[in-house]
């Protein structure tokens, strides 16, 4: 007997206001960009419980976009919606607590506004109003809400368990040290070839430090990971480098490619990222010392495909802020497809939201790609909003390393950590007017 897995419920929130911290005579502007995720679906006669993930800003003082909490959602039972957020705040961890009394005399008003409590260690350290922009927030709320099935914590990150003959996983994490500058690449791979071998597992690390050449070294083939178990590339060693990391996500998993060429494998390739922004602590010891970690920015991304495209190009750009662009520009592999221009995959999550809101939006029209060395761009455009993003990699801080397909086929990737990225958006106001840069 099957049973199906129950729905949870998904949504993102903003509410902005006024915050003062205690001993200031003044009040500071506030902002919360929030992910809500709940385990079961979110039914007013009943006490709901979600977890909280997003950013939290006040004027001159807080910008943290790895903030986390509760929400109890509680509209018959408790008459009230209550948050409860921890984030950095000039070096001190202050937790926001308050909550919206749900009146039928005030409907409107209990449901928008948020007053609350800042704590330091139990102790109250500030005040403050939080509302819901209701005339340019709540379509975008209305719209945003989802009813997944429930998933392992860990699931995007395990092997596909009909990852047959012929196709190839990759777990990679890439991150930069802000002490030092000095760029980090960890990659791991599991390939199944065509000829009917077993499955093998191999990979690699690569520093880029700021001021001398690259530096990396291989492992493997070695035995794959067990079943239902991910592999542990942010831990290993490879010639005379060891590696032990752990990570820390700051916001929700982006999808690259839709949510359903990723969990069923019926396209050449799909990707996506875990972490789309984490922090990373730990230590690398590589020929030249030790790099130590403490916070670092990066990222982590899956891949699942039948191998490299024939030709591609890759752009992860950490903005700052829970800011993140993925850009994908590839051409097939299959004959029938290389001369093809490249299909363009983007996607901006740009102050907690992601746009295109389509993951196939971009590659349908309207957005191009010119691939090269040392550089290459991407433009396109929707209706009312354009991007234009132009990539350098510095020919003497970019590493060459080779692939093997699951068929014997090779491939080449120059891949730099510190490559230079410029990054223009637009909107349409009668005319395009610059929104970001």
């Amino acid at each position: 007997m099957t049973t199906t897995p129950r729905r949870g419920t998904a949504f993102d929130e903003r509410m902005v206001g006024t915050a003062r911290l205690t001993g200031e005579a003044r009040a500071r502007p506030i902002r919360l960009d929030l992910s809500a995720r709940a385990g079961r679906m979110v039914l007013p006669h009943r006490t709901t419980e979600a977890r909280l993930t997003g950013r939290v800003r006040i004027a001159g003082l807080a910008d943290d976009p790895a903030a986390t909490g509760e929400l109890e959602i509680s509209p018959l039972a408790r008459r009230r919606i209550r948050y409860r957020l921890d984030f950095t705040c000039e070096g001190r961890r202050l937790t926001l607590h308050g909550w919206k009394s749900l009146s039928p005399r005030r409907p409107l008003t209990s449901l928008t506004v948020l007053p609350f409590t800042l704590l330091e260690d139990g102790a109250e350290a500030g005040r403050g109003t939080l509302r819901f922009p209701l005339t340019t927030g709540l379509l975008p709320f209305l719209a945003g809400w989802r009813f997944p099935r429930p998933r392992p914590a860990d699931a995007d990150l395990l092997p596909h368990p009909d990852g047959g003959p012929g196709r190839t996983e990759v777990w990679y994490t890439t991150l930069t040290d802000p002490a030092t500058g000095t760029g980090l690449w960890l990659h791991h791979e599991l390939t199944t070839p065509t000829d009917g071998r077993p499955a093998h597992a191999h990979g690699w690390i690569a520093l880029f430090p700021p001021d001398g050449p690259t530096r990396h070294a291989r492992y493997g083939p070695q035995p794959p990971p067990g079943p239902g178990s991910p592999p542990e590339w942010l831990r290993g060693e490879a010639g005379p480098f060891s590696w032990d990391l752990t990570e820390r996500p700051a916001g929700p998993p982006l999808h690259t490619f839709p949510r359903w060429a990723w969990r069923r494998p019926v396209l050449p390739a799909a990707h996506m990222l875990p972490a789309a922004t984490a922090r990373y602590t730990g230590t690398v010891r590589h020929p030249g010392g030790t790099l130590a970690l403490d916070g670092a920015p990066g990222a982590t991304a899956r891949i699942r495909g039948h191998g490299s495209a024939h030709r591609w190009a890759w752009l992860h750009a950490d903005l700052g802020g829970g800011d993140v662009l993925e850009v994908i520009a590839a051409v097939a592999h299959r004959p029938g497809l290389r001369r093809l221009p490249p299909v363009v995959l983007l996607r901006l999550r740009h102050d907690g939201r992601v746009w295109p809101r389509s993951a196939v939006r971009s590659a349908l029209g309207g957005f191009r790609a010119r691939i090269g060395l040392p550089g290459w761009s991407v433009t396109g455009r929707t209706a009312l909003r354009r991007i234009t993003v132009t990539v350098r990699q510095p020919p003497e801080r970019t590493l060459t390393l080779d692939y093997t397909d699951p068929d014997g086929s090779r491939a080449v990737c120059r891949n730099s950590e510190a490559a230079d990225a410029e990054i223009t958006v637009e909107r349409w106001w009668g005319r395009w007017r610059p929104h970001a840069r």
